[in-house]
Parts: structure tokens; C-alpha cells; sequence
């Protein structure tokens, strides 16, 4: 340990010392860990938990194990060095976080525990003091208590502070999982809003009131393995209702609300994994933005110059069966001072049970034509389904009334409202038919 100089303590833990130091050959700053107990083997020491887990992962969100030095029965972690921790930054606030702030501690924290978890081990004391931080990085720390996910049960019942401790161990639950760690994630999600614990238990008895006097009391059947029926009888037998989470944590957003409801649940099986959690929508609000619909009827007319042509297009959604659909198509052409009506030659002719019409004497008049197509559902047929449609066009003959061309056998009183509307287009109320069988 000569080429570390001590340069002040940072805090008294239950396992060690940790003092911020400097590093006399890098001149680089780092976090020393003094462990209280001895050590008189090598292999005790690196067999210990927090050493075998911090050898395995390796990520930008997982405080990085840098050295260890073992010296006159003394073991000392080095580790790199962060700011403050959580509860330290929160302590500080002197305003409540932004939802954008929280949104990206938490992020980052999910995104370090899902590796941990992705590699066989489950931290089992996240809180607020065991979260560093510098600026705007955010570090999962200490993990004496981490433990692999192949271990077999019993747990150990003592894990995690009691405001974070998920209600299967205040219950002794003789097995857990890994969705300890996101019972401690909702709530340091809520506390992040707040700047309090949400669960602020003086007791493991009063912490699981606290929870009943949030939540409401939990299911009988959700903890079949608990070795303390009787706090489980005391709980379930409570008179509270759930309360509006919204009203206890009002500067959360909707999306926030929704996650921490997920996380804090009282079943372990209905929370959401931390890879989960990554894909809810919290995450993800403001990257989508929504394009505001515009009138596509709007006309932008100039005084200068000629008027616009006007095109309004609905396509079809597609030609399988039981697929119907509306395609219209308006066209208008400013030049001709008025929309005259050209006589129509129509023929149809059976196919299945469906009819195919058609008119003729539309070539050579595709800038000044309106076109629609009927297909109506068949729900009980199984043959090919109708194909109709219907063209018109327009030639030079003046026409003073207006009114929509009408075919026997094609109501289209759905389509007049919406052609009547339009201030530029006017048709015949007459709709002169030749050819048709």
C-alpha cells in the first residue's frame, strides 16, 4: 500500500472502511477499501463474493474492482473513485429531480443490473448509498451481499436495507430471485421523485405496513413458501385499500407511475425483469414525434400566380379476401372554367358471386376524371370477393346543378356528403347511362 497516499475517509461501512486516496505512481484518483476482519490466505481472499462477482462483470454501469492488496493480514479493494453516492446527491437536492435526470440514473442502473443478472448473480442490497455517482454517471457499488443465481436455497433472510427489502424476505421466504433487485429498483425509481423513501418501515412489522398502507394487503396464495405465517395472517387481514399512487408521487408521469406499480408488486413473478424495464415506455417517451395531420383539402392560393391543382388520394388495403376498402381519387384541373359530365358506357358481368362494372369513354380524360371503387365485405362466401368500380369523366359541357352521379345498384350516399363538400367540385345531378347490361 506504499504507493497509495490517504487523502481523507468517505464512510464507515458494516464490512470496511472506504477512503479516497491517490495513487502516488498514476497520480490517479481512487477509492481504497479496508476490510475490518483479517485475512491470513490468499484464497480466502479471492473466493470472497464480492471479488468473484466483480472479476466477472464488466460494465460502464458496475463500479470497476482495480486492485487487490493483501498486507499484514489486511485486505485492501481498490477501486476508482466516484463523487458521492445517491442518497448523498439527494440529500443535497435542494429541488426535485427532472423526470429526464431520473429517467437517465435509472437507465443507466438497469442497464448494469441486467448484465449482472445476465451473468449468474443478483446484488440483493441496491439502496440509494450503494449507487455512486460523478456528474451524470451512475455505478452499481458494494456488492458483499451479491450472491450467484445458481445458489441453491435457503437465502439468507438479513439482505438489504429495510426500506428497500422486497416483502418475500420481510416474510422469510425460504427461496427468492432476482426480483428482489426490482422491488429495490421501484422503490429507489419513487424515491428519486419524492426525495423520501416511500417505504419508510421502522421495523420489518412496520415496513410491511407501510407497504399494505400502499399497496393494500397481498394474496394469501402469492407467498406459499413463507416461514412467518403469522406476520402474512396480520397483513392479509388488514382493512386498507391501495391508494392513488399518482397522489403520493404527484410529480411522476403517467409512464413512471405505471413502472413503479410494476416493480413494487407484491407477487415476485409479475415483476418486470431489468431487461424488461429497459422496453417500458418511461424510456422511451419523446423519441417518437408525431407529425400533426394536415388538411389535405387546404388550398395555399397566391394572388399572382394560377391555382394549384387539388389531389386527394385513399388507397385500398390490399386485395385478399375479406379485405374491403374505399379508394377515391379527386382530380382537378384549374384550367377548364367548369367540370362537365362525358356519358358513360358501363358493362358488368358475373364472376362468383360478385360483379366487375366498368365504364367506357375515360381514356384521354385522366386529368379532369373522378374514380371510385366499392369493394364490399364477404363474410359468407368463399368465392373470389366483388370487385366493382365506377368511372367518370368530364368533358367541356356546362352544367348548372349540381349533385352526385348515382348508378343502379351502387348507393353512395357515404360518398355524396363528402364530394358536396368540396367547394371545387360540382357534378350533374343526371347521370346518363348507354351500353348497359
Amino acid at each position: 500500500m506504499e504507493k497509495y497516499r490517504i487523502l481523507k475517509e468517505l464512510g464507515d461501512g458494516t464490512c470496511g472502511n472506504v477512503y479516497k486516496a491517490l495513487n502516488m505512481e498514476t497520480y490517479e484518483i481512487v477509492a481504497v477499501k479496508k476490510m475490518k476482519r483479517k485475512f491470513y490466505f490468499w484464497e480466502e481472499c479471492i473466493n470472497l463474493r464480492e471479488v468473484k462477482s466483480l472479476r466477472k462483470l464488466n460494465h460502464p454501469n458496475i463500479i470497476k474492482l482495480k486492485e487487490i492488496v493483501m498486507e499484514n493480514n489486511e485486505l485492501f479493494f481498490i477501486f476508482e473513485y466516484m463523487e458521492c453516492n445517491l442518497y448523498q446527491s439527494m440529500k443535497e437536492r435542494q429541488r426535485p429531480f427532472s423526470e429526464e435526470e431520473i429517467r437517465g440514473f435509472m437507465l443507466q442502473v438497469l442497464q448494469g443490473l441486467a448484465h449482472m443478472h445476465k451473468n449468474g448473480y443478483f446484488h440483493r442490497d441496491l439502496k440509494p448509498e450503494n449507487l455512486l455517482v460523478t456528474n451524470d454517471i451512475i455505478k452499481i457499488a458494494d456488492l458483499g451481499l451479491a450472491r450467484e443465481l445458481s445458489s441453491m436455497p435457503p437465502f439468507t433472510d438479513y439482505v438489504s436495507t429495510r426500506w428497500y427489502r422486497a416483502p418475500e424476505i420481510l416474510l422469510q421466504s425460504s427461496s427468492y430471485t432476482p426480483a428482489i433487485d426490482m422491488w429495490a429498483v421501484g422503490a429507489i425509481l419513487a424515491e428519486l421523485f419524492t426525495l423520501c423513501p416511500i417505504f419508510p418501515g421502522e421495523s420489518e412489522t412496520d415496513q410491511l405496513y407501510k407497504i399494505c398502507g400502499i399497496l393494500g394487503p397481498p394474496d394469501w396464495t402469492i407467498f406459499p413458501e413463507v416461514r412467518s405465517a403469522s406476520r402474512l395472517v396480520d397483513i392479509s387481514n388488514l382493512n386498507v385499500s391501495p391508494v392513488n399512487l399518482s397522489d403520493v408521487i404527484p410529480n411522476a408521469s403517467l409512464e413512471a407511475i405505471d413502472l413503479i406499480k410494476q416493480l413494487c408488486s407484491w407477487d415476485p413473478l409479475r415483476r418486470p425483469t431489468a431487461e424488461q424495464c429497459l422496453q417500458h415506455p418511461f424510456f422511451h417517451v419523446g423519441k417518437w414525434i408525431l407529425k400533426p395531420l394536415e388538411d389535405p383539402l387546404q388550398l395555399k392560393l397566391s394572388n399572382g400566380g394560377p391555382k394549384p391543382n387539388l389531389e386527394l388520394n385513399l388507397w385500398d388495403f390490399g386485395r385478399q379476401k375479406d379485405d374491403y376498402f374505399l379508394g377515391l381519387t379527386l382530380a382537378i384541373n384549374p384550367s377548364p372554367p367548369s367540370l362537365d359530365l362525358f356519358p358513360v358506357e358501363m358493362t358488368s358481368r358475373s364472376r362468383g358471386t360478385g360483379t366487375d362494372m366498368f365504364c367506357s369513354d375515360f381514356q384521354g380524360h385522366s386529368q379532369q376524371s373522378v374514380f371510385w371503387s366499392l369493394l364490399p365485405p364477404d363474410h359468407h362466401q368463399t368465392s373470389v370477393p366483388m370487385e366493382s368500380s365506377l368511372m367518370s369523366s368530364f368533358s367541356s359541357i356546362p352544367h348548372t346543378t349540381a349533385g352526385v352521379p348515382q348508378s343502379r345498384g351502387f348507393p353512395l350516399a357515404s360518398l355524396q356528403s363528402n364530394i358536396l363538400d368540396h367547394p371545387f367540385l360540382a357534378m350533374s345531378s343526371s347521370f346518363q347511362q348507354r351500353h348497359c347490361v
